[in-house]
């Protein structure tokens, strides 16, 4: 990796966090193409970063600093700089500077996601079990969608809660909704009821994921996002370059449950064919916490991939006074993850 290159990333994020203000806007051009994101964002969900401890974190922010005044000492190699890079990245809110808490990360949405995914995925699901892993699935999602967000505009809690409780109630509403239909269709068989139940979950978390986004993050709408220069200074703030973000955050959570609520029904339909599992019931929960678990670690990285977190919009779509503030052709905003 070119240094200019390590200069310009670094750079990016370090001042992001700060002031907005980065000595040149440029992640690295992987991240024009998927495989260059996905390649990038399989670094960003590392569950081994969850194991950071406080004194590495320092010592790793210590250092990005050091790199950006130009006082590395010696022998500071470039794989131990984007090592630094890595960690902040995963564990620093690119917007505030403050840690995100250890469940709402990015490296920590598989490994602390996987069991509420099985959970909705359980076959016979009651009433009560269906409120509960909808309200726990969106709660998760709630406070991962709000630690992750843009937050270049300061918006209120209570814009947290709103999204919140609109996204439990709309995925309760459409997964009850939709067990009721089906224990209504006689003409179906009960393999056939139980298959397309597994089912049900996709659709209820998928609505309720964008329900979740757009609630939570309305305030961007009305408030706006810094957009920035090709120097990295903010140049206004646009409601249109909000919407974009929104939009696009909303399609990756459109996207995100598909692969981990739609495959896990196929592959365990089957897999409990087989002959050990059918002697073996006790093996049919911890193999669908696997293919659950695999399932989640495909999808994640292949949703985030489909837009760039730093994503880049012309001058001309924008608001006038953003056009008339800025030579540049093209701005850059954080479209949050």
């Amino acid at each position: 990796m070119e240094h200019s290159s390590m200069a310009s990333l670094v750079s990016t994020s370090l001042s992001t966090a700060n002031s907005h203000r980065v000595s040149k806007i440029g992640w690295p051009k992987s991240q024009n193409t998927f495989s260059g994101r996905f390649r990038h964002f399989l670094d960003v969900i590392d569950p081994s970063t969850l194991f950071v401890t406080e004194k590495r974190l320092q010592e790793s922010v210590e250092l990005l600093d050091r790199f950006k005044q130009g006082t590395l000492p010696p022998g500071v190699t470039d794989a131990q700089l984007w090592q630094a890079q890595k960690i902040k990245q995963a564990i620093i809110h690119p917007d505030t500077g403050e840690k995100i808490l250890m469940p709402f990360r990015m490296s920590g949405f598989i490994p602390f996601g996987t069991p509420v995914v099985v959970g909705l995925l359980l076959p016979n699901q009651t009433l009560l079990s269906t409120i509960f892993w909808q309200s726990l699935n969106q709660s998760h999602n709630a406070c991962v969608n709000y630690c992750n967000r843009n937050a270049s505009k300061p918006a209120p809690f209570s814009k947290f809660v709103q999204g919140y409780l609109g996204a439990v109630t709309s995925a309760v509403s459409i997964a009850v909704g939709l067990n009721v239909l089906i224990q209504k269709a006689n003409r179906l068989s009960p393999t056939t009821r139980l298959l397309v139940q597994r089912f049900v979950p996709f659709p209820a978390v998928a609505s309720a994921n964008v329900c979740n986004v757009v609630l939570m993050r309305h305030s961007e709408l009305s408030e706006g996002i810094s957009v920035l220069d090709d120097n990295g200074a903010v140049v206004g703030t646009s409601k249109v370059a909000a919407r974009h973000a929104l939009l696009e955050t909303a399609l990756t959570r459109m996207v995100l449950p598909m692969p981990i609520l739609m495959l896990p029904p196929i592959v365990m339909a089957a897999l409990e064919k087989l002959p050990l599992l059918q002697r073996r019931r006790r093996l049919v929960l911890p193999v669908h916490s696997l293919v659950c678990l695999a399932a989640f670690g495909l999808a994640l990285p292949l949703a985030i991939s489909l837009f760039p977190q730093m994503s880049q919009i012309c001058v001309n779509q924008l608001e006038p006074e953003i056009a008339m503030a800025t030579d540049c052709k093209i701005v850059t905003y954080n479209k949050g993850l």
